[in-house]
């Protein structure tokens, strides 16, 4: 069963070019990608991660608001039991941002990152949060 991601936006972005060549690069890669139009709010993605039983919740954001909106994606992601999916964040973001998003629950953040690069972190990575809540 290949890996199944949800790639969205979050909040008032437009620009979904990045997420569109992120989505691209890993059906490529053998996974099902699940990608959501703009202007998304963090209780509609969590609700389609749940509708779609997601395995990686992949944000793009380049509107500013990753640190006002990432506290209620999380909150949302806990409350419906999605815990143990992995999170990944793509955008700009300032550096000294970064470990704050990480604190709030983000797995990984990507800036300028290959895009096989972020493929080959789904793929390592996308059970290890599942395993340590079964362990």
């Amino acid at each position: 069963m290949p890996i199944k991601v949800l790639i969205t936006k979050l909040g008032l972005d437009t620009h979904d070019r990045g997420a569109k060549v992120v989505a691209h690069r890993l059906r490529e890669a053998g996974m099902e990608v699940v990608l959501l139009d703009t202007f998304q709010t963090p209780q509609g993605i969590v609700d389609v991660a749940v509708q779609e039983d997601v395995d990686v919740i992949g944000v793009s954001c380049l509107s500013g608001e990753h640190l006002r909106l990432t506290p209620r994606l999380m909150a949302c992601i806990e409350v419906e039991g999605l815990g143990d999916r992995l999170v990944v964040y793509g955008g700009i973001f300032p550096k000294e941002d970064i470990p704050r998003l990480k604190e709030m629950g983000v797995d990984n953040v990507f800036m300028g990152t290959l895009t096989g690069d972020i493929a080959e972190y789904i793929e390592g990575n996308v059970g290890s949060k599942r395993s340590k809540q079964i362990a």
